[in-house]
């Protein structure tokens, strides 16, 4: 698998997530490792992605899925979300059942990249991205992919010095587990009051306190609520609005690809354009989107007509 991978200009990973920020760094030693040179990394969520242009000659690609626009001869495209476009000229590293991260940490190890501290970190990065619910070290692993989500990709990798290992262990994750164990079930019942209709499938869970991701796979797998789909917001640092979307039975992806994102068929995102400057304005905007001009009396009974709907 190595003999595929030629020597990157740079490295572009999804800046939202643990698993991005592992893949990263471990594609960056990896090509360190292989061509003796520093790659640069570069992060971008959804919708920065989506509207990037691609001219570099050579990339590797981590964690976002492959499309045709990276279809190029020298890049590699490392991940596990579904695409549609038959490569003909890029490198696909694909499974579906693994992080990139750990598709990552796969090739790290052919080439003698490896270590107890990697595997650990890389699997309790595989569990939360996956969101393996039966794993014994479940709530562990979010504690560690909330690192991300609560002290930010740069910030995180600045802080540790590009040595991700050191994230084992690191007095932070002690501050995860307290709000885990005090701050979740506050926020889970105040949030399970709290939800607000889009429309008959989709609502916006209100959020003050406590693991947003755990809070609202509980309302699902419960069945605290009527939406099938469930979103929450966040205001990221930039001033930007992020909207998380979830769901049980993978209606979660098509909502967020009408906001311009993507994710995983349960598990995805978008962030919401600039003029969104408030969580009302994003109610409004997402509320828009989600329900386009239709007849009188005629209601939208399946987030496939909403599909249809948006895009005639």
């Amino acid at each position: 698998m190595l003999n595929g991978l030629t020597k990157p200009d740079v490295i572009l990973t999804h800046e939202s997530d643990l698993d991005g920020l592992l893949s990263a760094v471990l594609l960056k030693r990896l090509a360190q490792k292989l061509y003796s040179v520093e790659t640069e990394i570069k992060a971008f969520h959804y919708n920065e992605w989506k509207q990037r242009q691609m001219n570099e000659l050579a990339a590797w690609v981590s964690d976002f899925s492959f499309e045709q626009r990276l279809d190029k001869p020298n890049w590699v495209i490392i991940d596990h979300h579904p695409y549609e476009h038959q490569p003909k000229n890029a490198t696909v590293i694909f499974d579906a059942n693994k992080s990139a991260g750990l598709l990552c940490y796969e090739l790290c190890k052919e080439a003698g990249i490896q270590s107890d501290e990697l595997d650990l970190l890389v699997h309790y990065s595989n569990v939360a991205d996956l969101f393996l619910e039966e794993d014994a070290d479940f709530y562990v692993a979010n504690d560690y992919a909330n690192l991300v989500k609560t002290y930010g990709f740069w910030s995180l990798l600045t802080l540790i010095n590009g040595r991700i290992e050191s994230l084992l262990n690191h007095p932070l994750l002690e501050v995860m587990a307290v709000k885990r164990k005090i701050e979740d079930p506050l926020g889970y019942e105040w949030s399970s009051q709290n939800i607000i209709s889009l429309n008959n499938n989709v609502g916006v869970v209100e959020t003050i306190i406590g693991n947003n991701n755990l809070i609202v796979n509980r309302l699902l797998e419960e069945n605290k609520t009527k939406f099938p789909v469930l979103i929450t917001l966040y205001r990221r640092s930039n001033g930007m609005i992020f909207a998380s979307i979830r769901s049980k039975n993978g209606e979660a992806l098509k909502v967020a690809e009408l906001l311009k994102g993507g994710g995983h068929p349960n598990a995805c995102g978008a962030m919401l354009p600039k003029s969104v400057r408030s969580f009302q304005d994003a109610i409004d905007y997402i509320k828009k989107i989600l329900n386009p001009t239709i007849p009188k009396n005629k209601g939208l009974n399946s987030l496939d007509e909403i599909f249809e709907q948006f895009n005639d």
